[in-house]
């Protein structure tokens, strides 16, 4: 990913003050988000071009390729967000353990009227199965890991300023990183997997407690 789009991530996702142009550009960019996620899940990821995508968000080509390398990068990038918002919700949350700040951190960026609040397919049952479609796809696959690793090293650099420890000698918050994105993403596909499908953010807080309590055995 640009460094550029990077940074255009994180203002949009952290919530900082914008001015109005910055309020544009993020606006801009979500919308190009979901009118790929929208049209991949109604079409098939073959079937979608970035003149597709532009024309549904309402811009030209050149304005999507100002913000995306590719119509994949446009797909990940609401996962990446919420995923850099988790780290930026540890930065700023108050001071208290760091596996109670955890989950105040993640699950209300998967909170299902979070979700709903702008849902580009309204029937839900088309949704996740268009999303189990579309996340097969070998090109997408690559795009998550990529999405996954920026995240995970926001985390860990998070993680690092809240426990005290050293992101370039230090174990930990690589390790407690590594964990939180395996959550993430271990829930995401146990509810494309399930019918019916669990909610993610029950799934999530799960996944979180069990893992805080040391992954005991059921």
């Amino acid at each position: 990913m640009r460094t550029t789009q990077l940074c255009a991530a994180r203002k949009f996702c952290y919530g900082r003050a914008m001015g109005l142009r910055e309020r544009k550009k993020a606006e801009t960019r979500a919308a190009l988000s979901w009118a790929a996620l929208r049209l991949v899940v109604e079409r098939g990821l073959d079937d979608v071009k970035v003149e597709d995508i532009a024309e549904a968000a309402g811009v030209s080509p050149r304005t999507f390729n100002n913000y995306y390398s590719s119509k994949g990068e446009a797909i990940v990038a609401r996962h990446l967000d919420r995923c850099l918002g988790v780290a930026e919700a540890l930065r700023e949350g108050p001071a208290e353990p760091l596996w109670e700040a955890i989950p105040r951190a993640v699950l209300p960026r998967f909170a299902p009227d979070a979700e709903s609040a702008a849902h580009p397919v309204p029937d839900a049952a088309t949704w996740t199965a268009g999303v189990r479609t579309m996340l097969a796809e070998p090109a997408l696959q690559g795009e998550m890991l990529r999405a996954g690793a920026i995240a995970e090293a926001e985390i860990a650099a998070a993680v690092a300023d809240r426990t005290g420890t050293d992101l370039a000698n230090d174990l930990y918050p690589h390790l407690v990183a590594a964990a939180v994105v395996a959550a993430i993403n271990t829930a995401m596909a146990h509810y494309l997997r399930t019918d019916p499908p669990v909610p993610v953010r029950r799934l999530l807080a799960d996944a979180l407690a069990r893992i805080a309590a040391g992954l005991p055995t059921p």
